[in-house]
């Protein structure tokens, strides 16, 4: 079992010390959040209905700036998203900056995406918002040709790239994973990516999602191919628990060691509370399970 671990709602400058921790005590890896911005006038409905669970002021620091800083100073952990909305941005900025990070990285990264939810973000980065899913689902593919290196394009209904060299490219294939939990999210990691990225979820709910997946890689023929299945389990953590996990074909769960993210002790207190933290995880947890 892997085991992850998620930076939203962490101080941006803690990051590269966690990760620092983190690789030490033998984790994985790290999945970063994205939101771009927050709109004054927000008319965008959340998932849930019910609006953000975060404040304007949440930060939400770049993905592939936030993974460069933290590859730095590891040599082991990986890195990717839950979930980058890709579809956000331009097809050539998101080929580029994926690229340079896993060439710095010496291939510790994978791409995660999701189609995002909010309008404003679209707009004011001129990306089409009601074709986001086709979109997506066009970008996968384009990314994994303009990865190759040399001489590159890319004809299809949503993007043309002319013939071009676009470097540093990766040495070997950057996996990528997709996220959300609809019909056709799922089906879209089932049928175009190399696993799925989710959030938290009891017992019986992940077990549902599990098999869709199950079924619809069944449905397109790529059963037998390797599959990441990446996602929080909301039950106390134990060896049964995660062998379990592994059983019904979950390959990482995403954790977090500290028991608070507001209100940390500053200076040298901070880093002892981290490492305390991940340590205690690491020994209770890690030793056992991983």
């Amino acid at each position: 079992m892997q085991f992850w671990c998620g930076t939203a709602f962490l101080d941006t400058v803690d990051l590269p010390l966690v990760a620092s921790l983190m690789d030490q005590a033998g984790f994985h890896g790290m999945v970063t959040s994205d939101h771009i911005l927050y709109p004054r006038q927000l008319r965008s409905a959340y998932p849930t209905g019910d609006g953000p669970p975060w404040t304007p002021e949440t930060a939400w620091p770049d993905s592939w700036v936030t993974i460069g800083a933290m590859a730095a100073v590891t040599t082991r952990l990986r890195f990717s998203n839950a979930v980058y909305v890709a579809g956000a941005r331009p097809l050539i900025e998101v080929a580029k900056q994926v690229a340079t990070a896993a060439v710095l990285s010496r291939d510790r990264v994978s791409l995660a995406v999701g189609v995002g939810w909010m309008r404003e973000e679209f707009d004011l980065m001129g990306q089409s918002f009601d074709d986001r899913g086709p979109r997506t689902d066009e970008m996968i593919d384009a990314l994994r040709v303009l990865w190759r290196g040399g001489w590159v394009s890319w004809e299809g209904e949503h993007y043309q790239i002319p013939e071009m060299m676009i470097e540093p490219h990766p040495q070997n294939p950057v996996p990528i994973l997709c996220g959300g939990e609809s019909g056709l999210a799922l089906r879209r990691a089932a049928r175009h990516c190399d696993g799925w990225v989710g959030t938290a979820y009891r017992w019986d709910d992940a077990v549902q999602i599990v098999e869709r997946l199950h079924g619809y890689r069944r449905q397109y023929g790529r059963a037998d191919e390797p599959f990441e299945i990446l996602l929080a389990l909301l039950e106390p953590p134990s060896p049964q628990l995660y062998r379990r996990a592994e059983d019904i074909g979950i390959t990482g769960v995403m954790c977090s060691p500290w028991s608070g993210r507001r209100g940390l002790p500053d200076g040298d207190a901070r880093a002892e509370h981290y490492r305390a933290s991940v340590d205690r995880f690491a020994e209770d947890v890690l030793a056992t399970c991983g």
